[in-house]
């Protein structure tokens, strides 16, 4: 127990730092449009637009899009709704996020894991994209930090669920 208080309190301070970068009213600014960029609908899209656009792997990579994000959104909704994490805003008397989060649980992050699907789907299936989509992704995750609404730990739990997922999806479909 002592442990895990111990590993929640380093993650605020971690939190903290982040809110006082130099350039933390552009950062926030930055954050809501790359915060928006992770938002669930862009994923569906995506998926029609690969299996419309590339006939060889499109029909593959939808498929298998659809098996991870079949093992990652439920697991995200039990993991969020088990351990039931108050975001900072809950946590820290006179904090406010820049943004209205759609549940009141932080951990993990269902953005980052989501983003962290996403990559990795695209590295394996398309590898020149991974220049740019690893560092979205990662992007993605730090956002949701920037607007206050998570932790760093939530962040790396949701990319590691999210890789974590891809891979499972991309085992389970190329069997």
């Amino acid at each position: 127990m002592r442990l895990i208080q111990s590993i929640l309190s380093y993650d605020e301070m971690l939190f903290f730092w982040f809110l006082q970068r130099r350039s933390y009213a552009a950062l926030v600014a930055a954050s809501r449009w790359v915060s928006r960029s992770g938002d669930g609908y862009w994923y569906v899209l995506l998926g029609f637009g690969i299996y419309w656009w590339d006939a060889e792997q499109g029909e593959a990579f939808l498929t298998t899009a659809v098996a991870a994000f079949a093992l990652e959104r439920p697991l995200y909704f039990l993991l969020k709704n088990t351990l039931k994490r108050g975001r900072p805003q809950s946590r820290f008397t006179g904090f406010r996020s820049h943004i209205i989060p759609s549940d009141e649980f932080s951990f993990p992050s269902g953005h980052t894991s989501a983003a962290f699907t996403t990559a990795v789907l695209l590295a394996w299936f398309y590898p020149a994209t991974a220049f740019a989509v690893f560092p979205w992704a990662c992007s993605v995750g730090i956002s949701r930090i920037f607007l206050g609404v998570h932790y760093p730990a939530d962040v790396a739990a949701g990319a590691l669920m999210g890789s974590i997922c891809a891979l499972s999806g991309l085992w389970w479909v190329m069997l």
